[in-house]
């Protein structure tokens, strides 16, 4: 079964980093899910240990 997981780091509205991650079947809407972070440093070290954590499992980096 064909699925994606996509990370990305982005800006609030309230100035706030949020980790974005949307996963599911390829194909789909799939979830979304936001964590706040208090800084960009923070959200980014938390994308790096996902990374490496999906990698494990077997998912391949695109672009």
């Amino acid at each position: 079964m064909a699925r994606f997981y996509c990370l990305s780091v982005e800006r609030s509205l309230f100035g706030d980093a949020v980790l974005v991650r949307e996963w599911g079947r390829i194909g789909t809407l799939g979830r979304r899910r936001l964590d706040l972070f208090a800084n960009v440093a923070q959200a980014q070290e938390a994308m790096r240990r996902l990374v490496v954590s999906k990698v494990k499992r077997g998912y391949s980096s695109v672009g």
